[in-house]
């Protein structure tokens, strides 16, 4: 069975609007029953133990990898003026030689910059994915305690575009989730 939307964000939507409205699955003018719960996850990660750990982390090594970039860079500063100095006394094959040395490194400097990013990028999305199933687990034994049916995500740019906030449970899931992951 497909899915009518491509989008996750689209159909989590589509599904609040029938919920809202009354159309999923109800009749006309009958009245849905159910409770909803709203979370923000930036404040999770912004404000719990393991979410501060998780950035921290990255934020080191995404330095590391900056680092690693930035002597490549002096590198080949210092040997574009070393060619700059020398290149009235060089010969034309000297020259040609040179010119072609600094290309093939400034291309292993270009390849080396795209792998490092393309490593950054795994790194977050491999914490953030690791995080988001915690924030799953916890926001899941909440939602059953507090006998929520769903749980939207209410940051910025979400889906959700007005909630009330005696819905906000993220006050909940930072302690609970600070009590599990310290």
């Amino acid at each position: 069975m497909t899915s009518q939307f491509r989008n996750p964000s689209a159909a989590l939507l589509a599904v609040v609007f029938l919920v809202a409205s009354g159309c999923a699955g109800a009749g006309a003018g009958a009245k849905v029953e159910g409770k909803i719960g709203v979370l923000d996850p930036a404040r999770i990660l912004s404000d719990t133990n393991a979410g501060k750990k998780a950035k921290d982390n990255l934020t080191a090594f995404s330095k590391n990898r900056q680092t690693l970039i930035e002597l490549d860079e002096k590198e080949l500063r210092r040997l574009e003026e070393d060619f700059v100095k020398q290149a009235s006394v060089l010969s034309p094959a000297a020259k040609r030689e040179r010119e072609e040395m600094f290309r093939r490194r400034m291309q292993e400097y270009q390849q080396k910059v795209a792998e490092l990013n393309r490593e950054v990028q795994e790194k977050q999305k491999d914490v953030m994915d690791g995080f988001r199933d915690k924030i799953e687990t916890v926001v899941g034994k909440i939602a059953k305690r507090l006998g929520l049916q769903i749980v939207v995500d209410s940051s910025k740019g979400g889906v959700t575009l007005y909630r009330e906030d005696t819905l906000d449970i993220s006050n909940q899931v930072i302690e609970e989730f600070n009590r599990d992951y310290p």
